[in-house]
C-alpha cells in the first residue's frame, strides 16, 4: 500500500498565521501537525508516501525533506489550486498507480492507532474504507448515513444531517476510486468532493466499509481546535527534563527540551518548553506549548501555543487561549503617554484587558 497526504489547503480559518505559513506545519505540542500523519502511515507499514502540495510547497519540502527521518520515501505532487479532495486523488493517479492507498488529511489528528485499520483493509480488501466519528455539529462536516451497518448515503455539510457521523480525514481506497473521481462533476463550491466520489462507489455496488472510531478526532483548521488538540497531545507526554532549571517550581507533566533554560519561574503541566527557549521570572500554565528559541520574561502564559522565536516580555497580564506566531514580539512599552502600539496583519485578533 501507499500513502497520500493532502497538504495543499490555504488555511483561511487560521489567518493571519497562514498567510506566511502552511497550516499543516503549525505545531501541536511543538510538533508540526503534518508529522503526526506521516508517523501514523509509517507505523502502519507504509513506506511510499505522496504529499499533495500547493502554494506552500517549498515550506513543506523544507520541513519534511525526503522522508528519511521516518524511513519512508516522500514524493511531492503539485496541485495547481485547492480544487477538492477528489481532485487531489485524481492528480495523484500517476504516483498511486494500481496500488491501494491510505489518504490522510494533513491537518487532522486522530487518537485511535491507524495500523489495525490499515491491516484490516489490506486483509479484507473492500473497495473503500471510511472512518467516521460522532460529532455535536454534523452540519459542518461530510456526514454518512448508515443502514444495517452499511453506507447508503454521504452528504457534504447538510442543513439537516441524517446522522451525527462525520467523515474523519482518513480514507482507504483501491484503484476503483479513480473511476469515481473522473466521473463526478464539481460541486457548487467548484470542487470535486470526496463525498461525491464515495457516493459514486456506493451507488454502483462497490464495497464501502465504515469504521466508527473511538476517542477523539480533530480537524485543526480553527484556533479553538488547535488549542484543544494541543491540550490533548500534551496530556499524553511523559515528563522529561533535558534543559536547565534554576530556582523554579515544576508541577505535573512538564517537558523541558535540550538547551532550554527556566529561571525563577513556575511551570504547571502539562506543558512543553522547546529547545533553546528561555523562561525567566514567569508563570507557564497548563496546556501550553512554548516553541524553540522562544523568550518569556516577566509574563504569564496559559493554554496557548507560542511558536518559535517569539518574545513575550513584561506584559503585566496573562496570555491565554492564544496562538502567537513565529518571531512575534509582545511587550509592555514604558514610554509616555501610555498607548497601545500595534502592527497587525489582516484578520488578526487582539483581546485587551
Amino acid at each position: 500500500m501507499k500513502g497520500l497526504i493532502l497538504s495543499g489547503g490555504k488555511g483561511t480559518r487560521l489567518r493571519p498565521l497562514t498567510y506566511t505559513s502552511a497550516k499543516q506545519l503549525v505545531p501541536v505540542a511543538n510538533k508540526p501537525i503534518l508529522f503526526f500523519g506521516i508517523e501514523a502511515l509509517a507505523a502502519s507499514g507504509i513506506s511510499e508516501i505522496g504529499i499533495v502540495v500547493g502554494d506552500t510547497k517549498q515550506e513543506i519540502v523544507g520541513a519534511v525533506g525526503d522522508g528519511s527521518r521516518w524511513r519512508v520515501k516522500i514524493t511531492y505532487i503539485e496541485q495547481e489550486a485547492p480544487l477538492g479532495l477528489a481532485h487531489a486523488v485524481k492528480i495523484s493517479e500517476p504516483f498511486l498507480g494500481r496500488d491501494p492507498f491510505v489518504m490522510y488529511l494533513g491537518d487532522n489528528l486522530i487518537r485511535e492507532p491507524l495500523a489495525p485499520m490499515v491491516e484490516r483493509f489490506r486483509t479484507e480488501r473492500p473497495n473503500a474504507q471510511i472512518l467516521l466519528a460522532h460529532v455535536r455539529n454534523p452540519q459542518q462536516f461530510g456526514v454518512a448515513e448508515l443502514r444495517d451497518g452499511r453506507v447508503v448515503r454521504l452528504i457534504e455539510k447538510p442543513k439537516e444531517p441524517p446522522s451525527d457521523l462525520a467523515l474523519v480525514g482518513v480514507y482507504m481506497f483501491d484503484s476503483h476510486v479513480f473511476e469515481a473521481v473522473k466521473a463526478i462533476r464539481p460541486s457548487w463550491r467548484g470542487e470535486l468532493e470526496i463525498t461525491d466520489a464515495i457516493q459514486y462507489l456506493v451507488d454502483r455496488g462497490f464495497t464501502v466499509r465504515p469504521h466508527v472510531i473511538e476517542g477523539w478526532w480533530k480537524d485543526t483548521g480553527k484556533l479553538e481546535d488547535m488549542l484543544e488538540a494541543n491540550r490533548i497531545i500534551l496530556d499524553t507526554l511523559e515528563p522529561k527534563i533535558e534543559g536547565e532549571v534554576e530556582a523554579s517550581e515544576l508541577h505535573g507533566k512538564v517537558t523541558i527540551e535540550a538547551g532550554a533554560k527556566v529561571v525563577r519561574s513556575v511551570i504547571r503541566g502539562p506543558a512543553i518548553i522547546g529547545k533553546g527557549a528561555v523562561v525567566e521570572h514567569s508563570y507557564i500554565g497548563p496546556f501550553t506549548s512554548i516553541g524553540d528559541q522562544v523568550v518569556i520574561r516577566g509574563s504569564e502564559v496559559e493554554h496557548s501555543i507560542i511558536l518559535e522565536g517569539a518574545t513575550i516580555t513584561d506584559i503585566g497580564g496573562r496570555v491565554e487561549n492564544s496562538l502567537i506566531g513565529r518571531n512575534v514580539s509582545v511587550y509592555r512599552s514604558e514610554g509616555k503617554p501610555k498607548a497601545f502600539n500595534l502592527m497587525l496583519g489582516d484578520q488578526s485578533q487582539v483581546g485587551l484587558i
